[in-house]
């Protein structure tokens, strides 16, 4: 898996100060994405274990309250795969700091069912993580005054809950 960029102090995707990977990789090709180069699998740096220890590292000040993923697309089967190691170091390591993770994907259509981003670890990704806002960016519903996403269809979801549940949970902001 590559990486686009990491943001060490990230205000804009989630509550709090949080440090931000931007995934590479994405087949939604989304109208009016405000990151289209990612969407190559091959763009910017490889994610390596380098990278993983400078990313566990930078979520140590007590000031950062957690992790967000971004992209291009986390839950693309091959990033899925590299992120799940990752990320239960993450909760190892900080287990007091939350995860979000931004996808075009649904969670009750398309990764608790069969898709093409349904793979042999999104069960176990899914159970790391805290928030999921789903859906792929819409042009026509976009809407800069909504918090944390980016156009009225996306959904802010809390992970725990929904997998308690069996069904979709809105996160309460």
């Amino acid at each position: 898996m590559n990486y686009g960029q990491i943001k060490k102090t990230d205000i804009a995707n989630g509550p709090g100060v949080r440090v931000s990977l931007f995934v590479s990789g994405c087949t939604h090709h989304c109208r009016g994405c405000f990151n289209p180069e990612t969407w190559d699998f091959h763009y910017g740096q490889e994610f390596t274990e380098e990278t993983g220890e400078q990313l566990l590292t930078q979520l140590e000040p007590a000031f950062i309250e957690g992790l967000t993923l971004l992209g291009g697309e986390p839950m693309e089967p091959s990033n899925q795969r590299v992120l799940l190691p990752f990320l239960k170091k993450v909760r190892k390591r900080h287990p007091q700091k939350t995860i979000w993770c931004y996808t075009g994907y649904l969670l009750d259509k398309q990764l608790w069912e069969e898709s093409a981003a349904r793979c042999e670890v999104t069960d176990e990704i899914l159970s790391l993580i805290d928030v999921l806002v789903d859906g792929e960016f819409v042009e026509e519903e976009k809407d800069i005054s909504l918090t944390f996403r980016g156009s009225r269809n996306q959904r802010i979801i809390d992970v725990p809950e929904s997998l308690r549940q069996g069904k979709v949970c809105l996160y309460r902001l």
